[in-house]
């Protein structure tokens, strides 16, 4: 079985996607410029050449606040890419995994969202991204789309690894405490991708749709979060920094955040038998790679 990961290993998730490879599961991890969301034609020629089983599109402009001034390219990418690759797995028979976001919701809500609640979004990062939600659903691909929520890994761009280079030169940090949701450790990620591409191949009648999916346990402001990865990292002799609480409101930013990010994920439990670990055991994985490779996060 081969599934090919459009992403590009600069990615959090296609870097850990691509650790899993083996002989029984292979993973072929393509991105820029050979295979490029946002040039169609590079999509297609990339099925044709790896001809795989299955198609997992990780790769997005995830740039929330720069999508504010750059729409165009984060439309192209988003979405517009996403539409091209469904509709070229639907010409060669193959299902597709796509990763979306928890910024397709508003954020209004008091309780976890469910799939099947009126969507949206804040801004241009969600809006776009919720446009290739629809576009890859009415490409005729069999598909998964996953949503995930506040995503971490040992490398890369995330909010563990800003939060030790902070703690680097500083004694105290502000971080929001009115956004509440869980994080998603992304090798935990990974391994919950891999099942469920695998049923996807095997089984025909394997349920696909609109699925959520995050680290379990009880939802946690950044703040808390924050506190989680101070508290691992000085057991291991890390950076750390006293998180004071501030609202969303004394930290601006060009695009709004929604402030609950809080994702039910029963259905994709009961669709695929599958239960993330807890988002602090992913906290303390994180941490620990991350200083095992000597705290680099700069």
């Amino acid at each position: 079985m081969k599934a090919l990961v459009v992403g590009g290993l600069s990615g959090q998730i296609a870097r850990v996607l691509a650790a899993l490879d083996g002989p029984e599961f292979g993973i072929d991890v393509r991105g820029r410029p050979q295979l490029d969301l946002a040039s169609p034609a590079t999509l297609s020629a990339a099925i044709s050449d790896a001809k795989p089983d299955v198609v997992i599109c990780s790769g997005a402009y995830t740039s929330v606040d720069q999508a504010e001034k750059e729409p165009e390219l984060a439309r192209a990418i988003n979405a517009d890419g996403p539409a091209a690759l469904a509709k070229a797995c639907a010409a060669a028979g193959i299902p597709i995994v796509h990763l979306s976001t928890d910024y397709v919701f508003d954020g209004a809500k008091t309780s976890p969202y469910i799939e099947t609640d009126p969507t949206a979004p804040q801004g241009v990062y969600g809006a776009t991204k919720l446009a290739g939600e629809t576009a890859v659903a009415e490409s005729g691909a069999r598909h998964v789309i996953l949503r995930v929520s506040w995503v971490h890994a040992p490398k890369g761009q995330n909010f563990v690894r800003t939060m030790l280079r902070l703690a680097g030169s500083r004694e105290r940090i502000g971080v929001v405490a009115d956004q509440i949701g869980r994080p998603t450790y992304a090798p935990h990620l990974a391994i919950a991708l891999r099942d469920i591409v695998a049923t996807l191949v095997l089984d025909a009648s394997a349920p696909t749709g609109v699925f959520h999916l995050s680290g379990s346990g009880e939802p946690c402001s950044w703040r808390q979060f924050a506190e989680t990865i101070f508290s691992a990292s000085q057991v291991r002799g890390g950076p750390v920094a006293i998180a004071d609480p501030i609202p969303t409101s004394a930290y601006p930013t060009p695009a709004k955040r929604p402030a609950n990010s809080m994702l039910d994920c029963k259905r994709i439990a009961d669709a695929y038998g599958l239960i993330m670990p807890h988002w602090k055991q992913g906290v303390e994985e994180c941490v620990e790679a991350i200083s095992a490779d000597g705290w680099q996060v700069g």
